[in-house]
């Protein structure tokens, strides 16, 4: 009965905030700052109705002024709630252009100034990719990037995709991990304390005077950082 209630009082938040997500993009539309404003709104409600804690340790990531590539690990929708709580300020993210025509979401998603790729077309993909790089390098501001391309249900991380880290080189920004412990197997929300979760970011890794060449090696480096971090996360919790 508690997971049914929840699964209605979310569906209801959801159209809630976006339409207050949308009403503030159209009210500015495009403005890079839109996108943490949007994730608070989402994600601040949600926690509480679903019945989950977060603790979070991203002084790195908050403390991080100019421009830079944010990857973190993808685990199931819930991401958006739980990952929206540590959005920092001119951040926006990369999405599949067939987000745009979800009802409230999608155009809130557009107006909040985030990247929309057409992954079936190459050459607008490369376009986009473009435009992205330039994103970091002259307007200031972050993307946010899932490296892994699609949800990994709470188990091990899938392997990398390259784009996030060709993106960072183009520009010479750092990388800046976010590691959110495995909560997607561990949520109970038919109980009203329905699990507790971890985020941290790791240091910044530069990419100053790194090439292409350089591309696999920084990729492995920063998977395994975030390995290492999600399972001293989950000890973490095991052990409380």
């Amino acid at each position: 009965m508690l997971f049914l209630l929840r699964m209605l009082a979310m569906a209801v938040h959801f159209v809630l905030a976006g339409l207050l997500g949308l009403l503030l993009g159209l009210c500015r539309p495009f403005n890079p700052d839109n996108s943490r404003i949007c994730a608070r709104l989402y994600s601040l409600p949600a926690l509480c109705l679903l019945g989950l804690k977060v603790k979070t340790d991203v002084k790195p990531l908050l403390e991080h002024h100019p421009a830079c590539v944010i990857i973190a690990n993808h685990q199931s929708n819930y991401d958006l709630y739980v990952l929206g709580r540590v959005v920092p300020q001119r951040t926006v993210s990369i999405g599949k252009k067939s987000l745009k025509w979800l009802p409230f979401f999608g155009q809130l998603y557009w107006l909040a100034g985030n990247v929309l790729l057409d992954r079936s077309n190459a050459q607008r993909a490369k376009r986009a990719m473009l435009k992205t790089t330039d994103t970091l390098k002259q307007r200031n501001t972050s993307i946010w990037v899932f490296p892994e391309g699609t949800r990994n249900g709470g188990g091990e991380m899938l392997p990398f995709k390259k784009g996030a880290f060709q993106m960072a080189i183009a520009a010479g920004v750092p990388i800046i991990p976010v590691c959110a412990s495995s909560y997607v197997r561990r949520m109970r929300l038919n109980r009203w304390r329905s699990g507790d979760i971890l985020i941290r970011s790791l240091p910044a890794i530069p990419t100053a005077g790194l090439s292409l060449d350089d591309l696999p090696r920084l990729m492995e480096q920063c998977r395994q950082q975030m390995q290492q971090c999600i399972a001293a996360m989950d000890r973490q919790l095991a052990g409380a």
